[in-house]
């Protein structure tokens, strides 16, 4: 019985320190910050909420919030532009998680500031979500995209601010519904484009998946000031893999199209922005590679093993609710 007392607790030494912190969603009424939220309170978290005041809120948006409020979220009202705000909301928590959208990214440098003064903060998980932007191949073709991520991660890091990066690479909600084909709002029956050679991977996690890693992750010390990618089994796949997983469920085989990467690039520089920003992302990964071509233990944590108990919904599974879809 010594012995395996003493085996034990050399185990409890080597796992990671996990505390109750209190956690501030900002942005939490977007798809992927809803899912944050109940994931911080499924996990025993005292959670919190900043969000702006509206003049005229939507009614779905005003019923979240009070069904935050009745699960015991702490709503406070505030935003990303307001000093005076954020620095009462910071104070009053351990962790922020940002999941504010894309296009207010840069907003994120006056919370840098403030969690610098405030001086509470355990740890910063700022508004990513996607693919590596140190590591893409498209800077300088992508309208900035990754560009204001990577210039968020430099601020941070020259602060010196306790952080995690969470890269999770795509949504399933983005461009699988179509199975990567622009334009469309539902995988083809006849006929399927594929870029490039169609046999590099890309990653598609469900949000709500990513949310539960991403809260696993913010009291973990093997975390602390690392980059965690999501990779699961299941959710990585090649354009050729995707259309035979999709023709095994349809029964049936489509005519396969080839666009090379010269054609795509043509598409992308012809087609006006925004509307070009679906091809950018799929030369981003399906031709350049940017989700898959390093490996993760060179770069950052893996995610999946760094938390084998998080039960991933499957591309297969997804691909399955979207059999009665026609375009």
């Amino acid at each position: 019985m010594a012995m395996v007392s003493a085996r034990e607790d050399a185990e409890e030494k080597t796992r990671p320190q996990i505390t109750n912190s209190k956690v501030l969603v900002i942005g939490a009424t977007g798809r992927l910050g809803q899912h944050l939220v109940k994931a911080s309170l499924a996990a025993g978290h005292p959670t919190f909420v900043l969000v702006r005041e509206i003049a005229s809120p939507r009614a779905e948006r005003s019923l979240l919030l009070q069904s935050f409020a009745n699960s015991g979220v702490t709503v406070l009202k505030g935003s990303l532009q307001d000093y005076t705000s954020l620095i009462e909301a910071v104070k009053q928590v351990d962790v922020i998680i940002c999941a504010v959208p894309s296009s207010e990214v840069l907003q994120q440098r006056l919370l840098i500031q403030v969690i610098k003064e405030a001086r509470c903060i355990k740890r910063f998980i700022p508004c990513e979500f996607g693919a590596d932007p140190d590591k893409v191949h498209i800077l300088g073709m992508d309208y900035d995209f990754y560009e204001k991520k990577a210039e968020i991660r430099r601020c941070i890091e020259k602060e010196n601010l306790p952080h995690t990066y969470i890269c999770c690479n795509f949504f399933q909600r983005y461009l699988l519904p179509s199975l990567v084909q622009p334009g469309l709002k539902a995988p083809p029956r006849d006929k399927v484009h594929i870029f490039g050679e169609g046999n590099i991977k890309a990653v598609f996690v469900d949000e709500k998946d990513v949310a539960t890693f991403t809260i696993c992750a913010i009291d973990d010390t093997r975390t602390l000031n690392k980059v965690v990618y999501l990779r699961p089994q299941g959710n990585v796949y090649s354009l050729n893999e995707l259309v035979e997983i999709w023709e095994v469920k349809i029964g049936k085989k489509l005519e396969k199209v080839y666009i090379t990467e010269e054609q795509l690039l043509r598409s992308i520089h012809e087609i006006p922005y925004p509307s070009n920003m679906e091809m950018i992302f799929i030369y981003s990964a399906f031709v350049k590679g940017d989700h898959t071509y390093f490996g993760i233990n060179s770069s950052g944590l893996d995610g999946s093993k760094l938390y084998p108990h998080v039960r991933c919904k499957t591309v297969d599974e997804y691909l399955s609710t979207l059999l009665d879809k026609t375009d």
